[in-house]
């Protein structure tokens, strides 16, 4: 997937295309929808298909106090928009210059004059972009009429409730990830770098993987939870054996048994102390909440309520119990 930050910059193979606008966070199974038109009205076009993207998010800017955590930042969002089909991604810097911009500036900048898009797909609720949070669909679709491109509106997606990237926030932000799952249509994801900790699980006989500052990806609620850890830096097999996708138990909080200061990711991927993860890229996905952080009085209690982990993880994950359980 081709990326560039300027509308008179956009490759000449990407143009005509089939456009659509929006912020994506979380790539959630409402932008899905609308990707999902947005391929199917390129292919019948026989054009590239191009999402159009801000960075950063507009509140941020706009109202820096208000900004929301983004759930899939960068290369996240990024690599999603691929797997959706997406050919090219024209990510318009947001400032408050651009904040200015008329709607009709915007469009006809963007779309008419950059893109040349046959056909702009949008959510039957895009509204408010353009100086003065005019802009609208009825507002693109006159637009489409002067201008010659075709609008197609996807109507609101979602089962109970519209999905909506805050809903997903909201989920994860007391550790409901299997509702965050089903909103996004997959597991939460979050990566990093596995870095060195205090090694205190290799001692108690459960080596983790703790994720450095470099994570990306909105960090769940303190807590226990079942899930996958992938190695991204293998394209198959490892070298030791290993299977590239292990199932994990994943705590997430600062180790209060220990008095921990610092919140940390750590995975314990399931009967195996022989990895040597260090350094090595790896995704985090999030499947099920197994219990909150907890501080323990002993040592014991902590082995006997991580051994507990363990086998609910194997359960919440449809693994058989342990041979040595």
């Amino acid at each position: 997937m081709q990326q560039w930050s300027s509308p008179s910059a956009t490759p000449p193979q990407l143009r005509p295309c089939v456009a659509t606008f929006g912020n994506f966070d979380g790539v959630h199974r409402g932008h899905r929808a609308i990707l999902d038109e947005l391929a199917r009205q390129a292919r019948a076009r026989d054009v590239p298909a191009v999402a159009v993207t801000f960075d950063p998010h507009p509140v941020e800017v706009m109202h820096p106090e208000r900004a929301p955590q983004i759930i899939s930042p960068g290369v996240l969002r990024d690599d999603l928009l691929e797997q959706a089909g997406v050919d090219g991604l024209l990510v318009l810097p947001y400032t408050l210059e651009f904040a200015r911009t008329s709607a009709v500036d915007y469009i006809v900048d963007t779309f008419v004059t950059g893109l040349h898009a046959e056909a702009l797909v949008v959510g039957a609720d895009t509204r408010g972009f353009g100086a003065g949070y005019t802009g609208d669909v009825e507002l693109l679709r006159e637009l489409g009429e002067e201008h010659g491109f075709e609008v197609v509106v996807i109507e609101d997606q979602g089962d109970t409730a519209r999905w909506s990237s805050s809903a997903v926030r909201n989920h994860l932000a007391i550790g409901e990830v299997e509702d965050a799952a089903a909103i996004l249509g997959r597991p939460h994801r979050v990566t990093g770098t596995v870095v060195h900790g205090h090694h205190r699980g290799r001692e108690l006989g459960y080596p983790t993987a703790n994720l450095g500052t470099d994570s990306l990806g909105l960090i769940p609620a303190d807590g226990v939870y079942a899930g996958w850890l992938t190695r991204l830096d293998l394209d198959t097999d490892g070298p030791d054996g290993t299977d590239r996708r292990l199932p994990a138990a994943i705590s997430v909080g600062t180790n209060p048994t220990f008095d921990g200061q610092v919140r940390v990711v750590e995975s314990y991927v399931l009967d195996r102390t022989d990895l040597d993860l260090y350094g090595e890229q790896v995704a985090v996905d999030f499947v099920g909440h197994v219990r909150p952080t907890l501080r323990f009085d002993t040592i014991d209690e902590l082995l006997e309520a991580m051994a507990d982990d363990v086998r609910q993880t194997r359960a919440v994950l449809g693994l058989p119990p342990s041979a040595s359980a």
